[in-house]
């Protein structure tokens, strides 16, 4: 059995991690660790800067953590990952979505072709001649979760005035959204993308259908033409009428939330232009080319990893705030909210057993400084706060100069109170001022910041494609890294499937008719309450004068 294989099945026995001696000595010198700033800890990789001098550190810390990163396989971990190895062990899959960004070809191990190649040059060809014809100056891109998350991102990111045409973006089931995306759009002139891996996505076949039927209301000859799909399920394309010509192939071996570095990228290239696909896919690679061959003390995402291990596992905190000092960066938090909470939010090991440790903190924010006039108040004075990972670059936009140093100054000093809080002689200081002492001691005592909360500062140079694909890349294979210390699968989701099947038997149930009269589904109360008050409303008479946009309440 080669080296690979054998880190496979090691990563299906990897458990038992809480009574390890190696995650107890790491436990123990993490409590024990200084959270000072006093010393300077920043990695450089793939044009990024990691900067964790805000997180614990010691030698002792240090040592622990290459035991327990020894111990627990990481090394062979990753190396099968990159080997395109079933690493996905509960559904017998590679994850091998490095291999898009590095245009990769090889043979499968089950005889699966792997070459994605050429998918990505029909994809470009695509585009090309969509913008030769100029057909089209508009597009419509139905998706949800990782066919949504990243083309959202990256068109935010790298729209703006150099944007080839206007994309709205269609993902929730509701029918507001569907109507409000195509709203003021011409259908004649509105390319539909539809991306979907397996093509049986509840909310993206009925928003697409709701698309089809939207086209041929608004007069468009050939439908087809006005169609194109991306998915791994080709014949259900097919089958919905998407041209074959207008369907690119996702390979079964990406899982949703990496499909950004796949021909779901379609809508990027469509909006912002093929150079944005190419510049993310670099940046991934440098990235990759970083976390496999930097010694783990100096590797970014596996030192991002372990910081994290410290504070959620170790410190108990159960949340960690992405702080990105870009607008542009408007989706970042969602997108990163999929890829560690999806892939790291479970808590049974390889051999079945619990974790014993948290995993899998929540991930939430906003960019600054809005932030800052959101929930900022409670990272600095609440209880226990959260860490915080701060996103900024050096360089922002061109004719705002001051603009960006007043937002790098708000990163920096955020960051810095965390740390250092402020004490009650310091908060005394600022109401020396008022003479009765009794009520400047009261004022005094609301003006104390605990401090000593970790942080990580990343920078890039500037937020440009291959900025975000290496920061991208970095945050997956920290994702990687932790789900294999804490023995875990990464790559599958299986409580999601639950909701999911619940829901299409309750949808079959809200469309009995009223006329059946009340019925006991065999759900929980309130379930049940909600069933027949539903039946009754929707299959009740409409009242004469419904609500709309813009129509005073009383007409």
């Amino acid at each position: 059995m080669g080296k690979a294989k054998y880190a496979v099945e090691a990563l299906r026995a990897n458990s038992g991690l809480a009574d390890s001696p190696e995650w107890q000595a790491f436990a123990q010198a993490a409590r024990a660790a200084e959270l000072d700033g006093a010393a300077l800890k920043v990695i450089e990789a793939a044009g990024l800067c990691v900067d964790l001098s805000m997180q614990r550190q010691s030698p002792a810390l240090e040592a622990a953590a290459m035991s327990l990163l020894q111990a627990r396989g990481v090394a062979d971990a990753r190396q099968a990952l990159f080997a395109g190895e079933p690493v996905n062990w509960t559904e017998g899959k590679p994850a091998w979505h490095t291999a898009l960004r590095a245009g990769r070809t090889r043979e499968q191990p089950d005889g699966q072709d792997a070459d994605s190649v050429c998918e990505h040059s029909r994809m470009t060809d695509f585009v090309r001649r969509v913008d030769q014809t100029a057909d089209f100056n508009t597009v419509l891109h139905i998706g949800i979760g990782g066919s949504d998350w990243g083309p959202r991102l990256a068109v935010q990111a790298f729209g703006g005035a150099s944007q080839r045409r206007q994309i709205r973006f269609v993902s929730n089931i509701d029918g507001h959204a569907f109507h409000d995306a195509v709203a003021g759009l011409d259908p004649r002139r509105c390319l539909v993308v539809v991306s979907s891996k397996s093509f049986t996505t509840a909310e993206t076949l009925h928003n697409a259908r709701a698309a089809i039927a939207w086209l041929k209301q608004g007069g468009v000859a050939d439908v087809s033409e006005h169609l194109a799909a991306v998915t791994a399920n080709v014949s259900a394309a097919r089958a919905l009428g998407v041209p074959s010509s207008q369907i690119f192939k996702m390979c079964d071996w990406v899982g949703g939330r990496y499909s950004v570095w796949s021909v779901a990228g379609l809508s990027i290239a469509l909006t912002v232009g093929a150079d944005v696909l190419i510049g993310m896919r670099a940046g991934a690679e440098a990235m990759d080319q970083h976390f496999q061959q930097a010694p783990f003390a100096s590797n970014a995402p596996i030192q991002l990893a372990l910081a994290g291990l410290v504070n959620c596992s170790v410190l108990g905190h159960n949340s960690l705030n992405i702080a990105a000092y870009s607008a542009r960066l408007l989706h970042l938090v969602t997108y990163l909210q999929q890829l560690e909470m999806e892939s790291l939010g479970k808590r049974v090991a390889g051999d079945g057993a619990a974790v014993g440790v948290p995993t899998a903190p929540i991930i939430w924010g906003m960019p600054g400084t809005d932030g800052q006039h959101t929930f900022f108040q409670w990272l600095h004075q609440s209880e226990d706060g959260a860490p915080v990972d701060f996103i900024a670059s050096l360089q922002g936009h061109a004719d705002s100069p001051d603009a960006h140093r007043m937002l790098l100054a708000n990163c920096l000093a955020q960051r810095q109170a965390l740390l250092r809080g402020k004490c009650l002689e310091q908060a005394l200081m600022d109401v020396a001022h008022i003479d009765d002492q009794e009520r400047a001691l009261s004022l005094a005592q609301h003006m104390v910041h605990p401090g000593g909360r970790p942080s990580t500062l990343i920078v890039l140079r500037q937020l440009d494609p291959r900025g975000l694909g290496a920061l991208l890349a970095l945050y997956e294979h920290k994702v990687f890294v932790q789900s294999v210390v804490w023995g875990i699968n990464p790559f599958d989701q299986w409580g999601v499937e639950l909701g999911k099947r619940l829901a299409t038997g309750i949808e079959r149930e809200l469309a009995v008719p009223v006329s059946a009269g009340v019925v006991d589904w065999g759900h929980d109360a309130s379930t049940s309450y909600w069933i027949n008050r539903y039946r009754s409303h929707a299959q009740a008479p409409r009242p004469r004068h419904a609500w709309v946009p813009g129509v005073a309440a009383h007409l």
